[in-house]
């Protein structure tokens, strides 16, 4: 059987098991648009493709935030890059390299010029040193910040539950019952959780929860305890650093530098927290909300265990070093 001119490619598996290109007559990925227009090879294609759906739309003129498969095929063709493509073979061609256009997540730049210098301070905390030397066991370290605004929205009719074929079913409108703010101490090293709730954040609150911490063992008698915090309103700057000491001598406050909340790691429990009790949400009260909370604040520490933190000095090092030549490129 001969074969046609068109070069042609399609994901089929090949006789040794593996995926990848191979030649066919029944599955033609034509690629000019008429007799005279340039054909590609297929590899030329797949690149041609990739380069186009890792730029913004608004590069190329078009009225799109982000490309769709579809948005792709069509720019694909009106580029003159293939005659026809199918979005499955869009699709496989973009998994190979997990390029996803159609995805996005917010991102913020980091904008204090001492970035690598407090961040990495608060790295090597979670390494086991600070200022080049090995904590001791006297030593406790905690990261700590606010959850705030947690609606109780009880739902105009009951959820409900999981079936055969069906998902749990969460009515959409609801009831607002006020909201409360939860202020917690994450225990790096014992994986212990300290909690309260408030009505409110600010400087009073935070005490609040400083002074139910400094309390109870280890960190009543502890040598040093380190609290690692953001530049929260509740706890921000030399006043916030002046005011811990004064009331507890063996805190050593540590402050992460502006935009960077996901490098605290009370920010990973308060997920958990989300994902696993405040949503969907569905409370009566906010005293509801509180009680839920604390339950399994309670129920979590059961199990708990240190997180496995893998980001290091040198990888924010390596970050910070990309983030810079991307600034002098966009200059």
């Amino acid at each position: 059987m001969k074969l046609r001119r068109d070069w042609i490619c399609h994901g089929r598996s090949l006789a040794s098991g593996a995926r990848g290109f191979a030649w066919s007559d029944s599955e033609v990925l034509k690629t000019g648009l008429g007799g005279g227009a340039p054909r590609f090879s297929p590899p030329d294609v797949v690149v041609k493709v990739k380069a186009m759906a890792c730029e913004l739309p608004r590069q190329s003129g078009l009225p799109l935030s982000r490309y769709s498969i579809s948005d792709l095929a069509a720019e694909a063709i009106k580029r003159g890059i293939v005659a026809e493509v199918s979005g499955a073979t869009l699709w496989r061609w973009l998994n190979e390299d997990a390029i996803k256009p159609w995805q996005h997540r917010s991102w913020i730049f980091p904008r204090d010029p001492l970035f690598e210098e407090k961040a990495g301070r608060v790295l090597d905390l979670y390494q086991g040193f600070w200022n080049g030397k090995p904590l001791g066991m006297g030593d406790c370290v905690l990261s700590t910040d606010e959850k705030t605004s947690i609606q109780a929205r009880e739902r105009l009719h009951e959820s409900a539950p999981p079936r055969p074929g069906q998902t749990m079913r969460v009515e959409f409108e609801y009831e607002r019952h006020g909201a409360l703010a939860y202020l917690a101490a994450w225990d790096i090293r014992s994986a212990r959780i300290i909690g309260r709730c408030e009505r409110k954040t600010g400087i009073a609150p935070f005490s609040r929860l400083v002074e139910q911490v400094m309390a109870v063992e280890p960190y009543a008698s502890a040598r040093r305890v380190f609290w690692i915090m953001d530049n929260g309103s509740s706890h921000r700057g030399e006043a916030c650093v002046r005011r811990m000491v004064a009331d507890w001598p063996t805190i050593v406050p540590v402050h992460l530098p502006v935009h960077a909340s996901w490098l605290n790691q009370v920010e990973i429990y308060f997920s958990i927290l989300d994902r696993k009790v405040l949503t969907p949400s569905n409370f009566r009260s906010v005293l509801e909300v509180e009680e839920t909370i604390l339950r399994f604040q309670s129920i979590y520490q059961e199990s708990a265990k240190p997180f496995e933190w893998k980001f290091t000095r040198k990888d924010l090092s390596v970050l910070m070093q990309r983030l810079n030549q991307q600034q002098r490129l966009a200059a």
